[in-house]
């Protein structure tokens, strides 16, 4: 299981592989078809082994399909179908990209960049009578020559950014065995197995429903039943179509789930999930608490990035092994943990850090940041995650942050996830996130932002005296804001760095 090729082998072409809304099953025969007619297509329009294929869909059936099948034959790297123009025309020239994958009809800012840069563009065109995921490429203008071989388990399969929070965005190369391993890990941890399905609501264009919802079922032989994006109003009438087995989301969609549930209690009951998995964000473990109660299914938490092709550490199955606030044990790669700025390994918290088949070779074109993210030691390659951490007496991992969101008071060093779980067991309080507030004499300073719960009343004051008689007085936040909603990234994260400038509490760096 070296490509996303093999992982389609084996399976039984009759059973079901992909779903959608108001659509037929395709089925594994007809993916793997597929797969040869896409084929076909790129290379009648000159794109072939090593060309780089932008896909700038709306979440749905297509858009997984697409990735599965060019991946196949070419490069893929999705794109967030909500950016502009500037920032597609900076993707597309970074990725170096040869053709570009838009919906038919389509004439959004994507097009316009796309043009700019003289890419072969590829229109999507699917008839809503055919199964889920089923299309045809179309290319405008004719092709050129190309490398029609079938891509090795050294190609490249995907092409992502990192977020570029504090940064200019590094690319993150994912080779044909990275995406197979990753895929593999999973499907293990979850045990997955042919009769499972997966209900996708995770954005795409990301690493989480890529590699977790749709590669890892795929190598399983099981389904997935793609929603067009989340949302909590429609989950449950999509669950009750969909029937599936398990579903991951993003802590925030949990959370906004969980709000829902106590008027779903008859669908809950009747879907009878296996389990639920959670990952690219800490979930508070009251969060997670409270999941397993209203599911009645053992809630799995799993740790991934980017540059791991997701999944690095996983709770483990079955219930009552699961820890909540811990991300579960290695469940693939080796983890161990690093001193942060010294490159060697050691016992106690420090730098997470990686070794294993799902890791990337390094970020394309950054010498720099290769040179700080990987190192030899122990007779191995490891990969500096940028969390810290520490693994407790039975192997669990515990992250107390990402090492740039740790909070510097005055020299005292500040956890953001301890005092979050500490907010979160306030009475009104449904959602927080602790971020650094810029101080002109300790350079950082604790803030908070909340949101309560419907029907909750709570003060700043009432807040910060809550967290005062929990931790120690540094720990406290000075600064308590209370919102409606607070601001997420594009897959539904809460982000930290920046949020003080988002707020208005602080000048832009």
């Amino acid at each position: 299981m070296q490509t996303i090729r093999d992982l389609l082998q084996g399976h039984d072409d009759t059973r079901p592989a992909i779903g959608a809304p108001e659509r037929d099953w395709l089925t594994y025969g007809g993916l793997k078809a597929l797969s040869d007619k896409v084929a076909g297509q790129l290379h009648a329009a000159g794109v072939g082994r090593g060309d780089r294929v932008a896909i700038v869909l709306p979440n749905g059936p297509e858009m997984a399909t697409a990735f599965v099948t060019i991946a196949q034959s070419a490069v893929t790297a999705p794109l967030n179908p909500n950016y502009r123009e500037d920032e597609y025309a900076f993707y597309l020239e970074d990725l170096k990209a040869k053709a570009i994958v838009l919906a038919e009809g389509y004439d959004g800012p994507a097009l316009a960049a796309a043009n700019r840069s003289g890419l072969t563009i590829l229109r999507l065109a699917f008839d809503a009578a055919s199964p889920a995921g089923d299309f045809d490429l179309t290319a405008a203008g004719g092709g050129g020559e190309c490398d029609a071989g079938v891509p090795s388990s050294d190609d490249v399969a995907l092409i992502l950014h990192t977020s570029g929070t504090t940064s200019r965005p590094k690319i993150v190369p994912l080779l044909q065995s990275n995406v197979a391993a990753s895929a593999i890990h999973i499907k293990d941890s979850l045990a997955l197995t042919a009769d499972d399905r997966c209900l996708n609501v995770m954005p795409l264009f990301h690493i989480h429903g890529l590699v977790a919802a749709v590669t890892a079922s795929l190598s399983a032989g099981a389904s997935i039943w793609c929603a067009p994006g989340f949302d909590a109003l429609r989950f449950f009438g999509w669950m009750a179509d969909a029937k599936p087995t398990w579903y991951t989301a993003v802590p925030t969609m949990h959370q906004a789930i969980l709000s829902r549930a106590p008027r779903n209690k008859e669908i809950i009951e009747a879907a009878g999930l296996r389990f639920l998995r959670s990952s690219s964000a800490s979930l508070p473990a009251q969060v997670m608490t409270a999941l397993v109660e209203t599911f009645d299914a053992p809630l799995i938490e799993a740790y991934g990035m980017t540059e791991a092709a997701h999944q690095m550490c996983c709770n483990p199955l079955p219930r009552g092994e699961q820890k909540p606030g811990s991300v579960g044990v290695e469940a693939g790669p080796m983890v161990r943990i690093a001193h942060e700025t010294e490159n060697h390994l050691i016992k106690g918290t420090g730098e997470v850090v990686i070794s294993g088949p799902n890791v990337t070779p390094g970020y394309e074109g950054n010498p720099d940041a290769n040179a700080k993210s990987f190192f030899e030691a122990e007779g191995r390659r490891w990969f500096r995650t940028g969390d810290q951490g520490a693994f407790d007496e039975d192997g669990y991992l515990h992250l107390t942050g990402r090492l740039k969101e740790i909070i510097n008071r005055g020299g005292e060093k500040v956890s953001p996830l301890e005092v979050d779980g500490v907010l979160m067991d306030h009475p009104a309080i449904v959602q927080c996130v602790t971020f650094a507030l810029p101080h002109p004499k300790l350079g950082e300073e604790v803030a908070a932002a909340v949101v309560l719960k419907e029907g909750a009343e709570a003060t700043e004051q009432d807040i910060r005296k809550f967290a005062a008689e929990r931790v120690a007085d540094f720990k406290v936040p000075r600064k308590v804001v209370i919102l409606d909603e607070i601001p997420k990234g594009a897959t539904g994260k809460l982000q930290r760095i920046g949020l003080a400038e988002k707020l208005g509490l602080a000048e832009p760096a």
